[in-house]
């Protein structure tokens, strides 16, 4: 028997505490004019210090198993995508399974930034089609505030990020009718690993000459705050997702009028706003949500899927495109019936 996987259940999660550009006009030497202008920007959210991003990815979760109307103990597999782990080991996919009260099965950590949702609802397509598994819990989750420079030094890459998550419930089903059936239709994952150090976290690390994975002269540095050359990124993105996608959909025989509606990574409105205009896509079928959010990274995409759903974007039987751009250089496109 031919399997397919589809998406049965949508969860988000965001930490109550809301930071305006105005709250961080007070710390990095920037202004509200000057963000939404280069980002779209408007607000985003911090989580408090005792929150860790596994906690926020168990408040995704539980919605998405819910809303999936199934129970936990179906779940049978977890990948987890995130730049920004409770710990460096264990992966924080084992702190939310442990969270969750779901022990025993596999749980995999990918870091693959910005792309990491996508990689990882690709990766749970094909353990399902494999016929291996039923019900993958996929998650996307970002604690960023703790690791950003919130000085004027820091404003660049500090004013873009937020912290949240998302998850989708990837399950086992046939498909008879694929231009009706709710399935996920296949994704394109890219790499190129030559511009790693154009958007990137230096330390901690074992890629210097020197005896430990992080001392003093790597804080004085600040390398354990993220560097990214905005102008190479911007171009890249813009080439990278646009072309990605234009590929998938040649492949499946797909035009852009066929779409429903356009999930794409949220890192700058910018960016998505460019591609609507290079691949004639209407402004009404990309749904945004940096305005509110920042950058979440992985989790950018189910949150917006899930804010889709909430305000009636996003309805069954639609056709869904995303693609994704970030660090490593990955990005990847993905084309899925809701």
């Amino acid at each position: 028997m031919n399997f397919s996987s589809r998406i049965t259940g949508v969860g988000s999660f965001v930490p109550k505490n809301i930071f305006t550009n105005h709250d961080l006009e007070k710390m990095m030497d920037t202004s509200d004019e000057w963000i939404q202008q280069r980002t779209g920007i408007v607000e985003r959210r911090w989580v408090d210090q005792g929150t860790s991003t596994s906690d926020l990815a168990v408040e995704a979760s539980i919605e998405a198993i819910k809303n999936a109307g199934i129970d936990k103990s179906e779940i049978d597999m977890i990948v987890f995508a995130t730049l920004s782990p409770d710990h460096d080991f264990p992966g924080s996919g084992c702190f939310l399974q442990a969270k969750l009260g779901i022990p025993e099965i596999p749980a995999i950590d990918i870091r693959q930034q910005c792309t990491g949702f996508i990689y990882a609802m690709s990766i749970a397509d094909k353990f399902i089609k494999s016929g291996s598994h039923k019900n993958i819990l996929v998650v996307g989750a970002e604690v960023h505030s703790k690791g950003l420079d919130r000085t004027p030094e820091g404003r660049n890459v500090g004013v873009l990020f937020g912290d949240g998550a998302g998850a989708v419930v990837m399950s086992q089903c046939s498909v008879s009718d694929s231009s009706k059936d709710s399935h996920f239709i296949n994704a394109h994952l890219h790499c190129d690993g030559s511009y790693a150090k154009e958007l990137w976290l230096p330390a901690p690390g074992t890629g210097f000459d020197e005896p430990d994975r992080m001392n003093q002269k790597m804080l004085d540095e600040k390398l354990h705050y993220p560097y990214m050359n905005g102008k190479t990124v911007f171009v890249h993105a813009v080439k990278r997702m646009s072309e990605s996608l234009s590929r998938l959909c040649a492949e499946q025989g797909v035009t852009i009028d066929d779409i429903d509606l356009f999930l794409f990574h949220q890192a700058n409105l910018r960016i998505n706003s460019k591609i609507a205009e290079m691949m004639n896509i209407p402004e009404e079928k990309v749904f945004n949500t940096i305005q509110k959010y920042g950058n979440t990274t992985a989790a950018t995409i189910p949150l917006g899927m899930n804010d889709a759903i909430k305000e009636g974007k996003l309805k069954p039987g639609m056709l869904v495109a995303s693609a994704a751009f970030g660090s490593g250089f990955t990005w990847a496109s993905a084309l899925y019936r809701f």
